[in-house]
């Protein structure tokens, strides 16, 4: 490069510096309208933090003795990632995670939800333990509570290890029922004496529907009607990965409650994803498919646990593709949380359907999907596809969840939306859109706690700009910016607007 590139380049850089800062100024001297809203609104105890997944944020995805989960394999088919993105560096808190917690502490956030990656822990998901996978996450959590800030462990955020996979066909087989149990134990004593909130599995439903209905997610299966894949059965698997989700958290869930909760005074749940389904007319049809829909998308997890079998309507529609638990793991499963985590971002319109020819979990709700009525949007659209605002989606989610299922503890585990990947760093910074987003949805929890949810915390996704799966990195959903060039962290305005409001006392 000659003399005069160089100079441009150099420029380039100072003005992108200062257009940073003079952001970062001018935000931290805003003050914002909360509406109202402030730690002191929501219930004594009530805990605020951020959430991440390991793949999406650690980077190190072949380094330090992980081995690969089936996202490091499925990634590399040509076009499944939006500009080839993959999560080898992602936004590398495995070496910035001081930075990262630093962060959190400075928003005045005090809970951080995290993943443990199963194959940095088990490279080959069972057997010989990974010692540096190990320190890893008794770094992340040493310097979490040093700062003050409680640690959220999930214990599978979408990656199984690929070993299981290749070794009897993973979440298909029965086996991975104690391996999981075997794994989940491995880290109860590794880390329980400091970790007292776990969670088994992040989004089963997405694992068995994204991963299995459509082929959408990892492993890619799914009848050919459904999708573009080489193998699987849209109209069984889905229902047989699920089972064996259901009994691996139980399955760890017992051996917490047998082996360690005693002792190590903590508590064990799982996180659920719960779009709000409402009906598109007031007709009978449209509400009884809405029913559906709720069944077949929180039910499918939350019925087993709580009523010990799966919902009525997938009973009767599924018929014997729906596994069944036997007298003992009914007894297992029932009443296997102590809390559950409820990932709440949208809602949707949902109207009758006829039944189809070819089985398929989607296909078997008998329902289709709208996004609008008479024309208008049920809300305004985020970046992604399927994300539409609507906060009284959260209160509607959350209240049925209090309404049927005997209340039990909720926590907020996910809410957030994304803008695209490409903005620039002045444009994320300035970021508005998200601002309204969580005034707007925390305005709704508040007051679905008020009329009587018992919901001890919220989590907001994510910390970070990161991997965002399929999306790779055009999508972001961060309330810090990340440059994907040079991975240096810029809170954004919504982080600012967290930082006020968590700091400020009620009215």
């Amino acid at each position: 490069m000659n003399k005069k590139g160089a100079w441009a380049v150099l420029w380039v850089i100072v003005v992108i510096q200062c257009v940073a800062d003079a952001a970062e100024h001018n935000e931290e001297s805003l003050i914002f309208n909360t509406h109202g809203l402030s730690r002191e609104s929501f219930p004594k105890g009530f805990v605020f933090g951020t959430a991440t997944s390991a793949y999406q944020v650690e980077g190190m995805a072949d380094k330090d003795g992980r081995g690969p989960s089936i996202w490091d394999v499925f990634i590399r088919k040509p076009g499944i990632v939006a500009n080839n993105g993959t999560g080898e560096v992602a936004v590398d808190q495995y070496h910035r995670y001081k930075e990262d917690i630093d962060l959190m502490k400075s928003l005045n956030f005090e809970a951080y939800r995290f993943s443990i990656s199963w194959s940095r822990i088990f490279p080959e998901g069972t057997g010989k333990v990974n010692w540096k996978g190990v320190a890893y996450y008794n770094r992340l959590i040493n310097y979490l509570l040093k700062k003050g800030i409680t640690p959220y462990a999930n214990l599978y955020h979408y990656d199984l290890p690929l070993a299981l996979e290749k070794k009897y066909n993973g979440l298909l087989s029965y086996r991975v029922v104690k391996d999981f149990a075997d794994y989940a134990d491995f880290c109860f004593k590794m880390f329980g004496d400091r970790v007292k909130n776990w969670m088994t599995f992040n989004e089963p439903r997405v694992v068995a529907a994204l991963g299995y209905d459509n082929g959408f997610f990892a492993p890619g299966r799914c009848s050919k009607e459904y999708g573009n894949c080489t193998a699987g059965n849209s109209g069984t698997e889905p229902y047989i990965v699920a089972h064996h989700l259901i009994l691996s958290h139980a399955a760890a869930v017992q051996r917490y409650r047998e082996k360690y909760q005693k002792e190590q005074k903590g508590r064990i749940g799982i996180l659920l994803d719960f779009v709000w389904y409402e009906p598109l007319t007031r007709s009978k049809a449209d509400n009884l498919a809405a029913q559906r829909s709720r069944d077949f998308h929180v039910g499918w997890f939350i019925h087993p646990i709580v009523y010990g079998e799966y919902p009525r309507t997938m009973q009767e529609i599924v018929g014997d593709r729906l596994p069944k638990f036997t007298k003992a793991e009914v007894k297992m499963v029932k009443g296997s949380m102590d809390f559950v985590g409820i990932n709440q971002y949208t809602a949707y319109y949902m109207y009758d359907k006829p039944k189809p020819k070819v089985p398929g979990y989607q296909e078997d709700w008998h329902a289709g999907f709208a996004y609008e009525k008479h024309g208008v949007p049920i809300g305004p659209r985020a970046y992604s596809s399927w994300l539409y605002k609507v906060p009284w989606g959260l209160y509607k989610a959350v209240t049925y969840i209090k309404e049927r299922y005997g209340n039990p503890t909720v926590i907020l585990s996910e809410n957030g939306m994304d803008d695209p990947g490409n903005v620039t760093l002045s444009q994320g910074l300035h970021d508005t859109k998200r601002v309204n987003f969580y005034t707007n949805y925390l305005t709704e929890l508040k007051k679905a706690i008020d009329d009587g949810a018992n919901v001890i915390g919220y989590f907001a996704w994510s910390l970070l700009d990161n991997f965002e799966w399929r999306l790779g990195y055009t999508s972001r959903f961060g309330i810090v910016y990340v440059d994907w060039r040079t991975l240096k962290r810029y809170p954004k305005m919504s982080a600012k607007w967290f930082k006020q409001m968590l700091a400020q006392k009620g009215h």
